[in-house]
């Protein structure tokens, strides 16, 4: 669909599908979030299927 990006999906499915293993990618908030706490963005595989608790929970951090 035409103007609906990866990030775009990404938050639609973790907020109003609440699929669990969301990831809105290139989310600069969460990019900024994970620099800041030192942790790689390889980290993301280690969270399946539960990364979308880990982005709220970067988000709730900043």
């Amino acid at each position: 669909m035409p103007g609906i990006g990866p990030w775009t999906a990404g938050y639609i499915s973790l907020r109003a599908l609440r699929d669990p293993d969301a990831w809105p990618s290139g989310d600069l908030v969460l990019v900024k979030r994970m620099d800041a706490l030192g942790i790689p963005q390889d980290h993301l595989e280690r969270w399946r299927p539960w990364r979308a608790y880990a982005a709220l929970h970067l988000w709730s951090s900043s």
